[in-house]
C-alpha cells in the first residue's frame, strides 16, 4: 500500500505547565514526526505540529490520544483557552489544495478510531461537520466541558463517533481536515485586558474585521500583560503584518508569537521592530519544515 502524501496534524492538549509531561505526550504521537511544540501555562495548552504520511496519520493521532487520555484529567486542568477535552482538537492539515482529499480521509479514519477505541465522543467540525451547528468550534465549546456534558446528557448534542456522553476525565474531541491556519498572539505593552478585548472584537470577522479572523483578549498572569490571541484562516501574503499594524494603532505591542507553523507568505513584511518570540524560520515556516523531510 502506498503511504500517501505528506500531511500535517496539529493536536492541541489541555496542559501547558508540566514540560516533562508535555514532552512525553508529544513523543506519544508516533509514528508521526514531531516538528514543533508550543506550550503556554496561562492558556493551559500545548500545540503539537506533526508530519506524517497519510497512511500513518490515523494511527499517530490514536496513539497520542490514548496517552493524553491516560495522563490528563480535565477536572484538574485549568487555563484561559476554551476547551472541551484533554485532547481538545485534532485537525489534519493539507499543505496544498490538491491534498484535501487525503487529509479528509485521514481525519475521518482518526475520528472513528478515537471514538471507538478510546470511548470518547468525537465531533467533526469545520468542512467535515455533519451538522451545521457543529461547524464552528466556538459553538461546540460554549460553556466549557460542563456545558457540553449537560448537552450530551439531554440529547441536544450527538457525536459523530463514540458514546453519546462525555468521558468523565477526558471530555470530548473535535476533529477536522483543513488548510493551514495561523495561530498568532500579540502581547500588549499593557495589562489592560479590556483594551485587549476591545481590539479583539474589532479584528474578528464576526465584528466586521478581516475575513477568517477569530480573536479574543486575555490577561496573562505569568507575563503581567494583556494579549490579543488570534486564529487566522487562509492567511495570505502579509496577513500577520497587517494584523500587527492594526493592533498597534490602538496599543503598543511588546512582542508577538506564532503558535505552531505558518506559511512563509503570511509573514511577508512583518514589522522588524516587533520581536517574534523564539521564531526560527527553519522550524516555523511550513515550506522549510516540510522541505527538510522530503527525500
Amino acid at each position: 500500500m502506498h503511504p500517501g502524501p505528506l500531511l500535517l496534524a496539529v493536536p492541541n492538549v489541555s496542559e501547558g505547565s508540566d514540560s516533562q509531561l508535555v514532552a512525553e505526550l508529544g513523543a506519544a504521537f508516533a509514528p508521526a514526526r514531531l516538528l514543533d511544540t508550543h506550550s503556554d501555562a496561562d492558556h493551559g495548552r500545548s500545540v503539537f505540529t506533526l508530519a506524517a504520511r497519510q497512511r500513518d496519520v490515523p494511527a499517530a493521532l490514536l496513539a497520542g490520544a490514548r496517552a493524553t487520555v491516560e495522563r490528563l484529567d480535565l477536572r484538574e486542568q485549568d487555563g484561559l483557552h476554551p476547551r472541551v477535552g484533554v485532547l481538545d482538537v485534532a485537525p489534519v492539515v493539507y499543505p496544498a489544495p490538491e491534498l484535501r482529499g487525503a487529509a479528509c480521509a485521514a481525519a475521518l479514519t482518526a475520528a472513528a478510531l478515537i471514538g471507538e477505541d478510546l470511548g470518547l465522543p468525537v465531533f467533526l467540525y469545520g468542512d467535515l461537520a455533519t451538522n451545521p451547528a457543529h461547524r464552528e468550534r466556538a459553538d461546540l465549546r460554549r460553556g466549557g466541558p460542563a456545558a457540553m456534558a449537560a448537552r450530551l446528557a439531554r440529547g441536544e448534542l450527538r457525536p459523530d463517533h463514540g458514546p453519546p456522553r462525555a468521558h468523565p476525565s477526558a471530555g470530548a474531541v473535535l476533529v477536522t481536515a483543513r488548510p493551514p491556519l495561523v495561530a498568532f498572539n500579540l502581547d500588549l505593552d499593557s495589562d489592560d485586558v479590556e483594551l485587549a478585548r476591545a481590539i479583539a472584537a474589532e479584528l474578528r470577522e464576526s465584528g466586521g474585521g478581516s475575513p477568517g479572523v477569530r480573536a479574543m483578549g486575555l490577561y496573562l498572569p505569568a507575563r503581567g500583560r494583556a494579549q490579543v490571541s488570534m486564529n487566522v484562516a487562509a492567511p495570505g501574503p502579509g496577513t500577520l503584518a497587517e494584523l500587527a499594524e492594526a493592533v498597534r494603532r490602538r496599543a503598543p505591542v511588546a512582542e508577538a508569537e506564532l503558535v505552531g507553523l505558518a506559511p512563509a507568505a503570511a509573514l511577508e513584511g512583518f514589522p522588524e521592530d516587533i520581536p517574534l518570540r523564539d521564531f526560527d524560520p527553519a522550524r516555523h515556516l511550513i515550506e522549510n519544515a516540510l522541505g527538510s523531510l522530503e527525500p
